[in-house]
C-alpha cells in the first residue's frame, strides 16, 4: 500500500513538473513588452530650455511626431528583444479639449495621448495621477515588463513604485540641463535606471519661433490682446535683464507692479505701440496681464 501511495505521489510530482516546463516554455516564447510614458509638460519646458533657451511654449516649434520617432527607436535600441506597446503622450488642455496640436499627436501610430487639466496660470493638474494610473494598471495585468519615463516631478515616485510592485521595471529618462538638475532626487533614486538624452538628441526636434513684432496703424487705438501681447514682449526682455532672482523677488506682489517696475512697463510699451496709454484703464490693465502671464510661465 506504501509503495502504491509513493508511486501516486511521484506521479502526481512528474505532472506538476511537465505543467511548469510546458508554461516555462511558454513564457520564454512570449517577448517582452515596453511602454514609454512622456510628461509633455516636463519635455517641453526642459527641451525648450536645452535647444531654443526658453520654457515658453510660445517661443518655440516642437516636431511632436519626429520626436517620438526618435524615442521610439531609442527604446527599441535599448529594449533590443521587446515589443513596443505604444507611447503615452500626457498633457495639460483647457478643460481637457485637445488642442490642434494635441489632436495631430493624437493620431499618429503607436500613441495615446492622454490628458490633465491646465489651469489658468498654464499649470498641469491630474497628469501624474493619470501616469500612475496607466504604469500600475499595465504592470499588473503583465502588460509590460519595461516602462521607459520620460519626466522630472517628485510626484512620479508613487507611480514608479507601484509599477515595480507588480514586477514592472521603471527606466528613467532625462533631458540634459543647461545646469544643475531638471529632475527630482527622489525620483532618481527609485527606479531602475537612468538616461539622459543630450543637446544632440533634441537639435533636430526643437527650434525657435522668430519673433513677431507689433506694427500699429498710425494713431490707431490698439486690440486689448495687442496690448497684452507687448505686456508679454516687455516681460520676455526684463527677465532676460534681471534674471530668476529678480522673478523671484516680484512675483509675492501678484497681481501689483512696485511702482517703478509699472512705470518702466508703461513707457516702453507706449513706445513700441506708438500710442499713449494715460488714461486708458483697459488697456493698462492688459499690459500688466500680459507681462504677468509671461514671468508665471517662466517660475
Amino acid at each position: 500500500m506504501m509503495n502504491d501511495d509513493l508511486a501516486a505521489l511521484a506521479a502526481r510530482i512528474d505532472r506538476t513538473n511537465e505543467l511548469l516546463a510546458r508554461m516555462l516554455a511558454e513564457v520564454a516564447k512570449t517577448p517582452s513588452t515596453h511602454a514609454i510614458f512622456v510628461d509633455a509638460g516636463y519635455l517641453y519646458a526642459a527641451a525648450g530650455r536645452l535647444v531654443a533657451g526658453t520654457e515658453d511654449r510660445r517661443a518655440f516649434d516642437l516636431d511632436a511626431e519626429g520626436l517620438i520617432e526618435a524615442l521610439i527607436d531609442k527604446a527599441r535600441q535599448i529594449f533590443a528583444d521587446s515589443r513596443l506597446l505604444r507611447v503615452y503622450w500626457y498633457d495639460g488642455a483647457r478643460r481637457r479639449i485637445h488642442t490642434t496640436e494635441q489632436q495631430s499627436i493624437a493620431e499618429l501610430p503607436d500613441v495615446k495621448v492622454r490628458l490633465g487639466n491646465l489651469n489658468a496660470n498654464n499649470q498641469q493638474k491630474g497628469v501624474d495621477s493619470l501616469i500612475r494610473t496607466d504604469l500600475e494598471s499595465l504592470a499588473r495585468h503583465r502588460a509590460i515588463s519595461d516602462a521607459a519615463l520620460l519626466g522630472g516631478d517628485e510626484d512620479l515616485v508613487s507611480a514608479v513604485e507601484a509599477a515595480q510592485g507588480y514586477g514592472a521595471r521603471v527606466h528613467l529618462w532625462g533631458i540634459e540641463a543647461p545646469e544643475g538638475r531638471n529632475q527630482a532626487e527622489p525620483l532618481l533614486w527609485e527606479v531602475d535606471s537612468q538616461r539622459t538624452l543630450d543637446l544632440d538628441f533634441f537639435k533636430p526636434y526643437v527650434s525657435r519661433r522668430t519673433a513677431a513684432v507689433y506694427e500699429p496703424t498710425a494713431a490707431a487705438r490698439p486690440a486689448r490682446e495687442d496690448v497684452r501681447f507687448v505686456g508679454a514682449q516687455i516681460a520676455a526682455k526684463w527677465l532676460a535683464a534681471r534674471g530668476r532672482d529678480s522673478l523671484v523677488e516680484l512675483l509675492p506682489g501678484h497681481p501689483y507692479l512696485p511702482g517703478s517696475v509699472d512705470q518702466d512697463l508703461l513707457v516702453e510699451a507706449e513706445g513700441l505701440l506708438q500710442y499713449s496709454l494715460r488714461g486708458q484703464a483697459d488697456l493698462r490693465r492688459a499690459l500688466r496681464d500680459g507681462f504677468w502671464e509671461h514671468l508665471q510661465t517662466q517660475y
